[in-house]
């Protein structure tokens, strides 16, 4: 996992992906969250603190080997994915709050992720102070985040002409590279993916159960629409996988490809359940009122 594609590219892809999201943002998007305060709310308390917590719980209850903990940590530490968006649209969510929460997420992660992920290191590995994320690996994280969004935004600002141009290519070349990279990195650990998912692949799948679950349910339990439950409920269970790979295997941040792997086999597993998610919370929520009041007080 750790060949000179993978390296390289992944960082690639990652830019090309945050400058499309950027490219689609604007300070409008930002403020956004002033008329979904509550949804916004629930929405990032679960994945800034709910989730690492359960993860955490997870990692201990499926007694993971030091460097997969860290891994799953980063995982969980991970804001929400573009991808997000995508299943948000397909299966009728408030896009434009997934948007905003993807926008807000990757702003924070360069705040919580270091924490999480240095917190992680010192509590399951022994050499801590050499693997987790100092001040200048966060500045580092700061760059492949921040910065193509930050001039995504600009194109869109002062060209916006321009920007409209450049979304739809930016995005097909970010899936390109991005399926080069994956498959590249598949091909070549063809050897060890039954034992990745062997090592890790529970963990991960219930982890991500679990996100999907919990960023549907608690806002819905709380009052929010079905629409923004949906939008909320993708945002906490679909991860920047790309991200945290990226994070594990760059040499000048984690440079470990164990971390890297709960990231991989989330990656491939959280396509299938969002799907079925999706399609399973619309079925849900088009049950009429009187049938899902009956289902809930039987």
């Amino acid at each position: 996992m750790d060949s000179a594609l993978t390296l390289f590219g992944l960082p690639v892809a990652l830019g090309i992906i945050m400058l499309g999201l950027g490219l689609g943002l604007t300070v409008a998007d930002f403020r956004r969250v002033a008329q979904h305060p509550k949804a916004a709310v629930i929405a990032l308390a679960c994945q800034v603190l709910l989730l690492p917590a359960l993860c955490f719980g997870l990692v201990l209850a499926f007694d993971l080997p030091p460097e997969l903990a860290v891994g799953m940590m980063l995982l969980a530490a991970s804001p929400g994915g573009t991808t997000a968006n995508l299943y948000s649209h397909l299966f009728g969510g408030h896009v434009a709050l997934n948007i905003t929460l993807t926008a807000i997420n990757s702003v924070l992660a360069v705040l919580t992720l270091p924490i999480v992920v240095n917190l992680s290191a010192g509590y399951f590995l022994s050499d801590a102070t050499s693997i987790g994320l100092q001040f200048d690996k966060v500045v580092q994280v700061f760059a492949i985040v921040l910065v193509p969004v930050a001039i995504g935004m600009l194109v869109r600002a002062r060209v916006p002409r321009v920007a409209d141009r450049l979304d739809r290519p930016v995005r097909i070349m970010s899936v390109v590279v991005l399926v080069a990279v994956i498959l590249g990195a598949v091909l070549g650990e063809r050897e060890n993916i039954a034992d990745y998912f062997v090592a890790v692949g529970l963990a991960v799948l219930a982890f991500n159960l679990l996100s999907l679950a919990i960023g549907y349910g608690v806002p819905r339990l709380a009052g929010i629409d079905p629409t923004a439950a949906k939008a909320a409920g993708f945002e906490i269970g679909i991860h920047n996988s790309t991200l945290a790979i990226t994070i594990a295997l760059s040499p000048a941040l984690l440079n470990n490809t164990q971390m890297a792997i709960p990231a991989a086999v989330y990656g491939i597993v959280m396509f299938f359940t969002a799907a079925a998610f999706g399609y399973l919370v619309n079925r849900v929520d088009a049950r009429p009122r009187s049938t899902r009041d009956r289902a809930t007080t039987t």
